[in-house]
């Protein structure tokens, strides 16, 4: 599966895009100017994701890798 076909699943899923991803991180005080802040785990937004969004894990890595830089929306 391509980063944005896992993108355009959760966006299905969740009725979110990445956008609302970082904005919601950033609310949660997990980032900072579009950045995860030091010390954030993948364990801690994994936990978060399946928790609030029932995403399977491999969803929510890729929003960790969205959120951790590691991946972009042009990400194949």
């Amino acid at each position: 599966m391509s980063f944005q076909a896992y993108l355009n699943t959760i966006k299905s899923k969740t009725g979110k895009g990445p956008e609302d991803f970082r904005k919601m991180a950033e609310e949660k005080g997990l980032s900072q100017g579009g950045q995860l802040k030091p010390g954030i785990k993948a364990g801690e937004i994994v936990n978060w994701l399946k928790e609030d969004f029932e995403l399977g894990h491999g969803h929510a890595m890729a929003i960790y890798a969205l959120l951790k830089g590691m991946k972009n929306e042009d990400s194949a």
